[in-house]
Order: structure tokens, then C-alpha cells, then sequence
């Protein structure tokens, strides 16, 4: 029985990476690969070891992503099913990465540097997994990253909705209006980026009316036939 490859793209704050979790669960056999947290801690690394937001911007195409990865050591495994990352030997906090500075760091990078052969790496280690695991990827690009998707989602939500879904991951410990803003500013970088094209392959799912994670995921595994689930 072949193993297939599942996409996971969204809008910032739509909550794709609770619903690839949920995922896991869902489906036998399974692995999640957190591209999105692999980008942000080469970017944290970057930052972490001197190199200020404006001086990567400026570098642009002449930044490679990948090479970034080598130099400060970042490393990829996985643990409990799910990709982890770690930077010179220490394991990295998502909450660190995931952070709001981190967010705006990696969404300014991400469109001006260069990421082919960080694109090409992590091609191969999907590839590599699918020979044994079903891959759930979740990121940004994946259709460019992976071409060879079985299914592409992107889940969309109401900007309030989404407003909300960040406090409540934040503990709700910061202003309303200073997180709408943050998403706006890195919805725009998003788009201007070119992360939130859809394929002619992309199935939309929007989750605005989702009052749990659960519900938002059934939406997702009712597009996906795979004969473990049948």
C-alpha cells in the first residue's frame, strides 16, 4: 500500500498546525513535518548570532536559506512522530519560534531569500519518510517545495476569528488590536511573497464556523481518501 503526502497551507492564525496534529492522530501510520518551524529556526539562529532583520532583507537572493541552516547547525528530527528542531545541539522551544517577533522575521525573510536548496533538502527528506511514514507537512510554498502532493489544503478563517484564535495562543495575555495588526502586516508580506497562491489542485477549507480543532479536522479527512480510513 503506497503512502501518500498531505499539504497543510493557511492564513496566518487559522490554525493549520493544530489541525496537522489532530491529523496525526487521525491517520494511521502517520508523521508530521513542521516545515514552518524549520524555517524559523534558521531564521532565530540567524538573529540569535547577530544579524539584524534590516541586514538579512538586504542580502535578499545573495541570503541562502539552506546554507544558513549548516553554519549555525541546525538539525531536524523526529520525535513523538512530529519534525523537532535543534540549533547547535539544543533542542528548541516552539513557543520560542513561534513567538510574534519571530513571526514578522521569518514572513519578511522568506519571500527575499534564496531557498532552493533548502526547498531541495527538505524535498528529499519527504521523500525519504513517505517510504515508510504517511506525511502531513504543514508550511508555506509546499506545491513549489513538493510538487508531488496527493492533497493540498489551505485553510482559511475570518480575520476576527483569527484575531481570537491568536490571543487565546498567546493566553491571552496580549492586546486585541496589536495582534490584528501583526496578522494584517504578516498576511501582507504573505502575500507579497507569493505563499498564498493556490494550485488548480488546492482545496480550500475554511474553518470560521469550527468552535474546536476536532470539527476543523473532520472538514480536512472528509477530502481525503485513504484506504485505512474506508
Amino acid at each position: 500500500m503506497e503512502n501518500i503526502v498531505i499539504g497543510i497551507e493557511g492564513l496566518v492564525g487559522a490554525g493549520k498546525t493544530s489541525i496537522c496534529r489532530e491529523l496525526l492522530k487521525e491517520i494511521p501510520n502517520s508523521i508530521l513535518f513542521h516545515g514552518g518551524n524549520l524555517y524559523r529556526a534558521i531564521v532565530y539562529a540567524m538573529i540569535k548570532n547577530g544579524k539584524t532583520l534590516e541586514e538579512l532583507k538586504k542580502q535578499g537572493k545573495n541570503l541562502d536559506i539552506k546554507e544558513m541552516m549548516d553554519l549555525f547547525k541546525v538539525k531536524i528530527e523526529i520525535e513523538n512522530n512530529e519534525t523537532v528542531v535543534y540549533i547547535d545541539g539544543e533542542k528548541i522551544d516552539e513557543d520560542l519560534i513561534q513567538s510574534k517577533e519571530a513571526s514578522i522575521a521569518v514572513s519578511t525573510v522568506g519571500g527575499k531569500a534564496d531557498n532552493r536548496k533548502l526547498f531541495e533538502f527538505s524535498r528529499k527528506l519527504i521523500d525519504e519518510k513517505k517510504n515508510k511514514y504517511n506525511v502531513i507537512v504543514s508550511g508555506r510554498a509546499l506545491t513549489t517545495i513538493y510538487p508531488d502532493l496527493d492533497y493540498h489544503f489551505f485553510i482559511t478563517a475570518d480575520l476576527e476569528e483569527r484575531v481570537n484564535r491568536k490571543c487565546i495562543q498567546y493566553g491571552n495575555k496580549e492586546n486585541f488590536e496589536e495582534i490584528k495588526a501583526n496578522i494584517v502586516k504578516r498576511d501582507k508580506l504573505q502575500e507579497e511573497a507569493g505563499f498564498y497562491k493556490l494550485s488548480k489542485n488546492t482545496k480550500e477549507i475554511d474553518v470560521t464556523e469550527c468552535k474546536t480543532v476536532q470539527e476543523s479536522t473532520k472538514k480536512v479527512l472528509n477530502n481525503i481518501k485513504l484506504p485505512q480510513l474506508v
